[in-house]
């Protein structure tokens, strides 16, 4: 027993000891870019970018965790998963366990960003129904955009010098200088982005309903059990093959937002961005209505997911 203890407290110390930074979204805000580009340069974890220890897996234990990443590399180790940001749980287990990691939340227009998580969740079958349906069936859409709310709390938590606010206009505007914010907040060597990287794209644009919900349950079912013994390569190389239409989307297109949505999310969301421009310092008018023409399809610009 003296031995597994010890054996735990040194895998602990691996992975925990050395998490640097954790990026903690919210989700569709280019968490998918960062973390392709971050991953020859840390220890991220492998084939499997949202393990969701923190927030759903945390009772598969330390070793679970640990095995997703290379514990030999003398890389600063971190994550990327966008869940973490408004879970309270999610916080509060990072800080117990590693209280020295820099946190990272990336933003974007809220309206553009719950459109888009929509229509991601829509296609993988995670949620149902018209958007106007799932806004009042699925939390995670208005919870994940309180950004005000859940920044206070990590930089309540962490220190506001340990918690970097970062805006998906800026990767869309300037990749190499949003990256070098990043690395230079983190305290990793900064690098220079490649012209794949620069022009990655990861866009909601084009996302359908699913074929069928059935196979894409089924697809997902599988999917995260695979995930949950390490098997994630295998997942990864799947949705690289022409098999990944068969059950993600290829339905009916999901229509964009009618003006009155768009006026009705901009005055949900409209105090906690203006809280947010006073924690910040930034001027955030154009997420309070004044210019709609990018919403309709929530992709007019390149985007990196």
């Amino acid at each position: 027993m003296a031995l597994k203890d010890s054996l735990h407290r040194e895998t602990e110390h691996l992975v925990f000891g050395r998490m640097k930074f954790i990026g903690v979204g919210p989700p569709r805000t280019g968490s998918t870019w960062l973390h392709e580009v971050l991953a020859d340069k840390s220890n991220l974890p492998r084939f499997n970018k949202e393990t969701r220890f923190f927030d759903a897996n945390y009772d598969k234990g330390v070793e679970w965790y640990a095995a997703h990443f290379e514990c030999e590399k003398e890389l600063p180790a971190g994550e990327i998963c966008p869940t973490y940001f408004c879970s309270s749980l999610a916080r509060e287990r990072i800080f117990e366990v590693a209280p020295q990691a820099k946190i990272v939340c990336t933003f974007r227009d809220p309206v553009t960003r719950i459109f888009s998580l929509y229509k991601i969740k829509r296609a993988y079958g995670a949620t149902s129904g018209t958007f106007e349906d799932a806004l009042s069936r699925d939390p995670e859409l208005t919870e994940s955009s309180r950004y005000a709310f859940h920044f206070a709390k990590w930089r309540e938590l962490f220190g506001k010098e340990n918690v970097l606010a970062v805006f998906y206009e800026d990767l869309v505007q300037s990749p190499q200088d949003y990256v070098d914010r990043i690395t230079s907040f983190i305290g990793m060597p900064s690098f220079r982005l490649t012209q794949g990287q620069l022009e990655r794209s990861n866009s909601s644009e084009g996302t359908t309903h699913p074929r069928s919900e059935y196979l894409t349950a089924v697809g997902v079912a599988v999917a995260d059990w695979l995930k949950a013994r390490h098997y994630g390569q295998i997942v990864a190389h799947f949705k690289q093959s022409r098999m990944m239409g068969l059950l993600v989307g290829g339905g009916d297109a999901i229509p964009g937002l009618p003006p009155v949505m768009v006026q009705r999310l901009r005055r949900m969301f409209r105090s906690e961005v203006e809280m947010l421009e006073g924690m910040v310092g930034r001027d955030l008018s154009g997420w309070k209505g004044k210019d709609e023409r990018a919403i309709q399809s929530a992709d007019e610009l390149p985007r990196f997911a």
